[in-house]
């Protein structure tokens, strides 16, 4: 299935419509950027408007462009997106799911760190509980744990693509429901009958997601500038900030 039906059905689906956010950020004191929906504090500066126009080879001039200079930089020329493109053009091929959705997941979960963990033990690139890994057959054993295995980008990305495949499954057309059910899980949207929880991250997140995939999809044809190379994103969000790295895996 398409994204573009999905987007199509968000317009149709009033209960789960999700407009285009205005995106706000700002570059912390180790070099990390935080994007938010919504201004959180006095540190957050309006990055791109809602209703602005969305070219992924534009990134290092956002709409508008109303951030510092080193933030356009750091978005535009992350090095970790182009080091796992390729792992996430196989998933994105082997589970049909489109490449910029799968980025733009990445973004908002790790910040493309192959070593975060949040809070509630998310892993990896993708943010894979090991819980949702183990509905998918991986588990551990007397070589690696479960959770060294589920660090692996390999087998993060595969796993968070084919998690979304069956999020798109259970909620055809509903982009906004997918997003939602990947980070908070598919029982709370399905308890709050098929709505976006009332939970501030998540709804930040459905945001922020949908945003960022459009800022991945290629400008159409006719409006699109030609550009020397492909923007980049890193993204930290509120609920996901500070995610602390994990240990080096030892031996067993």
């Amino acid at each position: 299935m398409r994204l573009g039906a999905l987007l199509c059905g968000l317009v149709l689906a009033g209960a789960t419509h999700v407009a285009r956010a205005d995106i706000y950020g700002y570059i912390d004191a180790g070099g990390n950027a935080h994007f938010s929906a919504e201004r959180l504090d006095e540190r957050y500066q309006l990055f791109m408007r809602g209703d602005g126009p969305f070219d992924s080879s534009q990134l290092g001039a956002p709409q508008p462009a109303a951030a510092p200079g080193a933030m356009q930089q750091y978005l535009s020329q992350h090095p970790n997106l182009k080091k796992y493109e390729a792992l996430l053009t196989q998933a994105a091929h082997e589970f049909k799911v489109e490449l910029p959705l799968l980025k733009a997941v990445m973004a908002a979960e790790s910040g493309f760190n192959p070593d975060a963990v949040s809070p509630k033990g998310a892993i990896g690139l993708m943010q894979v509980l090991p819980a949702t890994a183990e509905r998918y057959g991986l588990q551990g054993d007397h070589r690696k744990s479960l959770a060294d295995k589920l660090a692996d980008p390999k087998t993060n990305i595969r796993l968070g693509a084919r998690y979304l495949r069956d999020l798109m499954r259970l909620f055809p057309d509903q982009l906004a429901l997918v997003l939602a059910s990947y980070n908070a899980g598919e029982g709370a949207v399905q308890k709050y009958r098929n709505r976006i929880p009332p939970y501030p991250e998540t709804r930040n997140y459905v945001k922020l997601v949908t945003q960022f995939y459009h800022l991945y999809k290629p400008a159409p044809a006719a409006t699109a500038t030609p550009a020397a190379g492909s923007g980049r994103v890193y993204l930290t969000i509120p609920g996901r900030g500070n995610l602390p790295t994990r240990p080096p895996a030892s031996d067993q």
